[in-house]
């Protein structure tokens, strides 16, 4: 199974609409609308989960769609890279 980011996505679209757009290209396990933690708002961007030759048809159908005037950029997604803690004191 491969994780696929989903960038420049339009701030109305809804998780509905992104499992929709890719279940064109084969069965979706799961979609995850990133919002902000502070407001709550949509940060435009996704992860999409399908089987890999599935998520490899829709990556290179869909990088570069438009969508209410902004192209998508998709990609498979890359592990998070996780900063050094650094500890933060608070007076």
């Amino acid at each position: 199974m491969k994780s696929i980011y989903v960038g420049n996505l339009p701030f109305t679209s809804t998780e509905d609409e992104v499992r929709t757009m890719f279940s064109q290209y084969g069965s979706v396990h799961s979609v995850k609308m990133v919002s902000d933690r502070e407001t709550g708002r949509p940060r435009g961007f996704a992860f999409v989960e399908m089987d890999d030759s599935a998520a490899s048809n829709a990556i290179s159908a869909l990088n570069g769609k438009e969508i209410n005037g902004r192209p998508l950029r998709i990609n498979e997604a890359r592990e998070r890279e996780r900063a050094p803690r650094q500890d933060r004191h608070r007076f």
